[in-house]
């Protein structure tokens, strides 16, 4: 488990320098900073790659948060805006772990809210879990608003009218098809409340798209909100997947996960920390391509090239042991 604590939780200059990234297996991941303020066009829940390991769009950029405590609204997110930070929930990020994916714990008048986020392997699908602690009295809520972008993720999201607002709510689940010819995004919950909103979010800055010399500002769009009680339900779970899922299973897959990982810790040669923290990263450079396997040669923009696959082979799979994943490999180029 990596720990950072509050000192550089709430110091951006140094948390905006610490990124974490999931990866899905397909050529799909999520990825942000400590913060929760993305300073890339490429940081995002959900950027999932629709022709694995290839096709990358940026579905979900992120979620707003609000804490409802009696009343007062205590924001947990975290944004660049021309000339201002806001909100700056990063202020009340207590820490940062990765145990064994990304958990953000915020602390307010007593009470811990913790947030996990996660994706599923071999799937296009983001689960985000929150769970409650602290004093059982008062009413207290939590306020979900999910930002949408739908677009390359090499590009950016400006306003538009050409995006739809229709959305299909069903019990325990929302869909949307922003635009024709995309991918739908199913937003699966656990009794939430919906409300439909369609507002933009404008002029959201990149930071180090702004140091590269790129285009620096983007729009994310806001087509509902989800309201939680967390007196009814105090671990509320979103899961944004190309497909739809059920909010319930987010424990198993929980599990799942975690399982997945720790398969891949047991069968690492060594007992090291250190080289069972390289082998779970080179795990998340493997991805699948068809029926055969290939080697993403970076995130967050880089897919496949042979050259570099070549090279990083033999560390990436021979010395860890995964003789069959070279032979696919090989068979796929």
């Amino acid at each position: 488990m990596r720990r950072i604590d509050a000192s550089i939780c709430r110091d951006l200059s140094r948390a905006t320098r610490r990124e974490w990234l999931e990866t899905n297996g397909l050529g799909g991941f999520a990825s942000s900073t400590i913060a929760g303020l993305n300073t890339r066009r490429y940081h995002g829940l959900l950027v999932a790659a629709t022709r694995p390991p290839v096709g990358r769009m940026v579905l979900l950029a992120k979620v707003e948060e609000t804490l409802i405590l009696a009343g007062r609204r205590i924001d947990l997110s975290c944004n660049q805006y021309p000339g201002v930070i806001h909100p700056q929930g990063h202020l009340l990020l207590q820490e940062f772990r990765q145990d064994p994916f990304p958990i953000f714990v915020y602390q307010v008048d007593g009470f811990e809210l913790e947030k996990s986020v996660f994706l599923v392997h071999g799937e296009n699908t983001a689960v985000i879990q929150y769970q409650l602690r602290g004093p059982s009295s008062g009413a207290c809520y939590l306020e979900l608003r999910p930002l949408i972008a739908f677009r390359d993720y090499h590009a950016t999201t400006h306003e538009n009218g050409a995006i739809s607002h229709a959305l299909s709510v069903t019990p325990g689940l929302v869909e949307c098809q922003p635009y024709p010819g995309l991918p739908k995004l199913a937003l699966a919950h656990t009794s939430g409340a919906v409300q439909p909103t369609g507002d933009w979010y404008r002029n959201f800055e990149y930071s180090v798209e702004r140091e590269r010399g790129l285009d620096f500002r983007e729009d994310l769009f806001n087509p509902l909100l989800f309201t939680f009680d967390l007196r009814q339900n105090p671990r509320p779970a979103l899961i944004a997947s190309t497909e739809p899922r059920d909010a319930a299973a987010a424990p198993l897959l929980r599990e799942a996960e975690i399982a997945r990982r720790g398969n891949l810790a047991a069968a690492t040669p060594s007992r090291e920390p250190f080289v069972q923290a390289l082998v779970q990263a080179a795990g998340q450079f493997r991805v699948s391509r068809g029926a055969g396997s290939t080697v993403i040669a970076g995130y967050h923009w880089f897919t496949d090239w042979g050259r570099d696959t070549m090279i990083a082979l033999p560390g990436l799979a021979l010395a860890t042991g995964r003789y069959d994943e070279t032979r696919s490999v090989l068979l796929t180029y």
